[in-house]
């Protein structure tokens, strides 16, 4: 055990006398958290839109209120004419106008029926169906506020309701997919260069002829790491509630303990790796390069899987963070228990196993 010791104090050494290894271990993940936390979202806000209201009544005033409270769009100015719509969509600095017709609100109360006209600047299709949405949900919000208390024969309401995350935040699905990233990506790439380091500077000779275990070698370059990682991981938490307003709604010690599974995981992967090659550059290359984009196709959290054709969804089920994807948004947002994700947990567990044996199987213990 002493000995085992000492390789492991060893290991930490290289760690922190080393600025590049450090900043890589923390400085990426923090960076990456809080850049993809903001950037990667689904959701649109801040639009700017136009407002054109021939009526300018009480009616067409309360829904262009609504419009301008709304966290989605920004009115940047009303217009009086249909003539100046198309060139403020030439202008570029507009994605949507709504149109409200003469005799708007006169219409609604003695016809009950009026109409609102919604125009959107399609060159980017996706944009403008979710802005289109935004707008004509809060119109019906409106409408259905009038609608209390009125007879109205035939009238069909839907009542929604939305669970885990009523107001539809992007950052419930973008955090618990970059926490899978990070971890396992920045687990591979530090681990990975361990072994074949002891390699290039010569060092490997002397743990090969020391009487201790090959399996306690490969086992003593994970450790520090591991505990690393875990303080990664608590950074990482820390900034998703704090700066994110990310919940934690589960249990945290089960959090901490599928966490620690995926980064045993990706430990076992990175020394897999690193007895695989023969140059850190090429190990750095194989971790991030080779790792990277099927972690970001495959969990789930950018590309739903569902979508994908049934190879591809096969595909999905060897890569660890997909597992881990899934355990992490039950925890967290819905609050579910280790009976909630226990064959989640089964196949990342096994996924581990197999990598650290072939990790500890594929180590030489002699030098070519």
């Amino acid at each position: 055990m002493k000995q085992f010791l000492t390789f492991v104090r060893k290991e930490f050494y290289h760690v922190f006398r080393d600025p590049k290894t450090l900043l890589l271990l923390f400085g990426m993940p923090i960076a990456q958290i809080i850049l993809f936390g903001f950037a990667l979202t689904n959701e649109i806000k801040n639009s700017n839109i136009v407002i054109c209201d021939y009526a300018n009544d009480g009616a067409s005033r309360r829904i262009t209120e609504q419009l301008e409270a709304s966290r989605n769009f920004e009115v940047s100015k009303k217009i009086m004419s249909h003539l100046e719509i198309e060139e403020a969509f030439r202008a570029g600095d507009i994605k949507l106008v709504i149109v409200f017709p003469a005799k708007f609100n006169e219409d609604l109360l003695h016809l009950q029926k009026a109409q609102v006209q919604i125009i959107a600047d399609a060159s980017d299709p996706n944009t403008a169906g979710t802005l289109t949405s935004y707008a004509t949900n809060i119109i019906m919000d409106y409408q259905r506020q009038l609608l209390r208390g009125m007879p109205v024969p035939m009238q069909i309401q839907t009542d929604v309701r939305m669970i885990y995350n009523p107001e539809l935040k992007g950052v419930y699905n973008f955090v618990p997919g970059v926490m899978a990233l990070v971890l396992l990506l920045v687990c591979v790439l530090m681990t990975s260069v361990s072994i074949v380091r002891e390699k290039e500077t010569g060092t490997m000779e002397v743990l090969l002829v020391s009487p201790f275990s090959p399996i306690l070698v490969v086992i003593s370059k994970a450790v520090p790491y591991f505990f690393l990682s875990l303080i990664n991981l608590t950074v990482i938490l820390v900034l998703s509630s704090t700066l994110m307003g990310m919940p934690i709604n589960g249990s945290i010690p089960l959090l901490y303990a599928e966490s620690s599974l995926l980064i045993l995981c990706a430990l076992s992967l990175g020394l897999l790796i690193s007895n695989s090659t023969d140059s850190q550059q090429t190990a750095m290359l194989i971790s991030l390069m080779g790792m990277m984009l099927p972690v970001i196709i495959f969990t789930g959290f950018m590309f739903p899987l569902e979508n994908m054709p049934k190879p591809l969804q096969l595909i999905s089920n060897i890569i660890p963070s997909k597992w881990y994807y899934i355990i992490i948004k039950a925890v967290m947002i819905k609050g579910l228990g280790f009976s909630a994700v226990w064959k989640e947990t089964l196949v990342l567990a096994g996924m581990t196993m197999l990598l650290l044996t072939i990790s500890i199987r594929q180590f030489k213990i002699r030098l070519a």
